[in-house]
């Protein structure tokens, strides 16, 4: 099994993570995939749920910045809405456009999390620049092409990592 495959953690969502296990891992930032993780892939603007993880990330002193492949028109109406930083057309699972998101907003890569909802994309490229991580459930099945074709790489390396171990909850 590829190291750079294995989560740190695992939640079936966002919404289920235990925010006080993010408080003692030292967690200052969440970087988090828009499409299928914060809101479904057809969903334009932020949920009520979303609106709601926001606040309580806010209240323990945890940021949130949306780092997405997709492009800029649709992260930056999405993360104004929310009010947080963004940062698009990332390029996972390359990690250089990760780093660069990092310093750009002067995160400690010790200090934050990825949290997304598939391997070959979010998983990997949180791993290949050695950023703690946490995989997720897709929030809907409506997805483009691209991340349909992405899914058939994905479940059978999930299901390698069910089946040995080493999916951790990190869930209330």
């Amino acid at each position: 099994m590829n190291k750079n495959f294995i989560p740190t953690g695992y939640s079936k969502s966002i919404y289920e993570i235990d925010l006080d296990v993010l408080v003692s891992l030292g967690v200052k930032t969440i970087l988090i995939d828009l499409d299928n993780t914060i809101v479904p892939y057809i969903q334009k603007e932020p949920s009520e749920k979303a609106k709601e993880f926001k606040s309580n990330l806010d209240k323990i002193g945890i940021s949130l910045l949306i780092c997405s492949n997709n492009k800029g028109k649709r992260v930056s109406h999405f993360a104004n809405l929310l009010g947080v930083s963004y940062f698009h057309s990332l390029r996972k699972p390359f990690a250089s456009r990760l780093l660069k998101a990092l310093k750009q907003f002067n995160i400690n890569k010790n200090e934050c999390i990825f949290i997304g909802d598939q391997l070959i994309t979010d998983i990997l490229c949180a791993n290949k620049a050695g950023i703690k991580s946490i995989l997720t459930e897709p929030l809907h099945k409506k997805e483009p092409i691209w991340t349909k074709i992405n899914r058939m790489f994905d479940k059978p390396i999930r299901r390698k990592l069910i089946s040995k171990g080493l999916l951790k909850p990190i869930s209330k």
